[in-house]
C-alpha cells in the first residue's frame, strides 16, 4: 500500500435532494424526500433536514410519510442528476486520468497518477480546490476523504459528511479503524456482520485479534483473507478508470399485485422493449436475457437464457423473456417484474432470426396485445408529465415545477434556481398553456470560467 494519502473519495452530499433544493428556492432548508411515491415506493435519498425525523435511503416511502408528513415528496429527475454528475466527473477528470465512478454522486480518484498530489499537504490542497470547484460549477456540496487506500478514503469521506474534508494521516490507520464496527469494512453486510457478532466479533480490533485462520474458518478462504487484511488497514485495490457495465436492466414495482397471467406477459413484453431502448441508447448488445420476478410473498426468482450471439433486437429479447416467464409460477400474484440483458458487447449478430422461438407468450399476444402494450407506452408518459417535482413551463407565468396533481388539477410553483420562492397556481391538467420543460442549470455558465470552476 502506498504511504501518501493520495487516494481521494468524493461523495456528494444528499445528492438528489440537494439538487432539488438548489433547483427550488422554496425548498431550501426544508425536509425533502426523493423517491417512488406509490404505496410500494422507496426513498432514493433525502435532505439532512428530513434525516432529523429518522428518514433514510431505501426506507419504504409509506414509513417516511409517517415520520415526516410535512416534507416535500418528489419524483426523481434522473436526467437532471446525470447532467450535474457529468459536470462533477469533468472536474475529477481534470485531476487525474484514474477516476473510478461508483455512481452518479460518488467516485475514487488516484491523485498521484495525475500529478495532482504526492504527499499529505498537496493532497489536502487538491481536495480543498475540488470542493470549491464543485460548489462553483454546480452550486452543490461534496464531502472528500483522502487516504492511502480506497477503503480508508471512503471511511474518511463518511466522517467528513456533510460538506467537509477528512485526511487520514499515514501511520494512524490502525488506531482509527480499531474501535469501528466491523460493518465499516467493505464486504461486511448485514449477514456477515451478524455471523461475526455471533462469534463475538464486533469491532475491527476484535476482527484483527481473531486472526486470519479463525476468519478463514468462519467466512471461507477468500473472504477471510480479505477481511483480515482490511482489519490491518491493508487495501491494495487500485483505482480503476473504466468500469464497464455488466448488464442493462429495467424493472417495475406494482402498487397492486398482478394476478392475471396475460397482464404479466404484457408487462414483461413492455419491460423487454424498454430494456432494448436503453441497450441501444448505450450502443450495446447482449447475449444473456434475464427475467426477474418478485412474488406476492417477497420471494424473488431470476431466470436467464443465453443466446448464440449478442442482440439488440426487441423481438428476440421479448420472446426470450416470454420463454423464461413460462417457467415461473405467478398464480399467487406478482409485485415486481424486471428484464435485463447481460454478456454485453458493442456489436450485434446480423442474422438472429434463428434465435427467435416464435412460440412464446409475446408471440401469441396477437395484434390486440401489441396495441395494448403500445398504448401503455404512449399513455404513461402523459400521465407522468405532472410528476411531483418535475419541471413545467406556462405560456404566461414562465418556468415552474409541479407541487402535486389530482382530481383533474395540477398545482405549480413558479420559481427558478436564481429566483426567490415563487407563487403557487393551480390549473386543469389539460391546460394547453402548460407543458413539460427541461430543468434549468443550477449555476449559469460564466464566460471564461476554467474547468475547476475558478474564473480564468
Amino acid at each position: 500500500m502506498r504511504n501518501a494519502p493520495t487516494i481521494l473519495h468524493l461523495d456528494m452530499d444528499a445528492f438528489f435532494a440537494s439538487a432539488e433544493q438548489a433547483s427550488k428556492p422554496s425548498l431550501r432548508g426544508k425536509a425533502v424526500i426523493v423517491g417512488g411515491l406509490g404505496p410500494r415506493g422507496v426513498v432514493a435519498t433525502c435532505s439532512y433536514e428530513a434525516r432529523v425525523f429518522g428518514v433514510h435511503s431505501a426506507m419504504p416511502m409509506a414509513q417516511a410519510r409517517r415520520l415526516a408528513p410535512n416534507a416535500a415528496y418528489l419524483v426523481p429527475r434522473f436526467s437532471f442528476y446525470r447532467s450535474i454528475s457529468e459536470q462533477v466527473m469533468e472536474l475529477l477528470g481534470a485531476l487525474s486520468p484514474l477516476v473510478e465512478p461508483l455512481s452518479l454522486d460518488e467516485a475514487f480518484v488516484d491523485l498521484e497518477a495525475g500529478g495532482a498530489a504526492w504527499d499529505a499537504e498537496s493532497a489536502r490542497l487538491a481536495g480543498v480546490k475540488l470542493r470549491a470547484g464543485i460548489r462553483a460549477v454546480t452550486g452543490l456540496t461534496g464531502s472528500v476523504g483522502l487516504a492511502a487506500s480506497k477503503m480508508l478514503a471512503k471511511i474518511a469521506s463518511e466522517q467528513a459528511k456533510p460538506d467537509g474534508l477528512v485526511l487520514i494521516e499515514p501511520g494512524t490507520e490502525r488506531a482509527l479503524l480499531g474501535p469501528m464496527s466491523v460493518r465499516t469494512l467493505p464486504g461486511v453486510g448485514p449477514a456477515t456482520g451478524d455471523h461475526l457478532r455471533r462469534a463475538g466479533i464486533h469491532t475491527v480490533d476484535e476482527l484483527a485479534e481473531a486472526g486470519e485462520d479463525e476468519l478463514v474458518r468462519l467466512l471461507g478462504k477468500a473472504h477471510g483473507h480479505a477481511l483480515y487484511a482490511m482489519a490491518l488497514a491493508r487495501d491494495e485495490r487500485p483505482v480503476v478508470a473504466e468500469r464497464e457495465a455488466k448488464s442493462v436492466s429495467v424493472e417495475d414495482t406494482y402498487d397492486v399485485d398482478i394476478h392475471d397471467r396475460v397482464r404479466v406477459g404484457l408487462e414483461v413484453a413492455r419491460l423487454a422493449d424498454r430494456c432494448v431502448r436503453r441497450l441501444r441508447g448505450a450502443g450495446l448488445s447482449g447475449r444473456t436475457i434475464v427475467l426477474k420476478v418478485r412474488r406476492y410473498d417477497f420471494s424473488t426468482l431470476t431466470r436467464s437464457e443465453t443466446l448464440r450471439g449478442p442482440t439488440d433486437d426487441p423481438a428476440v429479447v421479448r420472446e426470450a423473456a416470454a420463454r423464461l416467464l413460462e417457467s415461473v409460477d405467478t398464480t399467487g400474484g406478482v409485485r415486481l417484474l424486471g428484464v435485463g440483458v447481460s454478456g454485453l458487447a458493442d456489436f450485434t449478430q446480423e442474422d438472429l432470426f434463428a434465435q427467435a422461438a416464435g412460440d412464446g407468450v409475446a408471440a401469441d399476444m396477437g395484434e390486440e396485445g401489441k396495441v395494448e402494450a403500445a398504448a401503455r407506452e404512449t399513455v404513461e408518459p402523459g400521465e407522468r408529465r405532472w410528476a411531483a417535482g418535475h419541471d413545467v413551463r406556462h405560456a404566461e407565468f414562465g418556468h415552474g415545477w409541479v407541487q402535486g396533481s389530482g382530481v383533474g388539477r395540477v398545482t405549480v410553483r413558479f420559481e427558478t434556481p436564481d429566483s426567490g420562492p415563487g407563487r403557487v397556481r393551480t390549473f386543469l391538467v389539460d391546460d394547453p398553456e402548460l407543458s413539460p420543460a427541461e430543468p434549468l442549470p443550477l449555476v449559469p455558465r460564466r464566460p471564461g470560467a476554467s474547468v475547476d470552476g475558478v474564473p480564468a
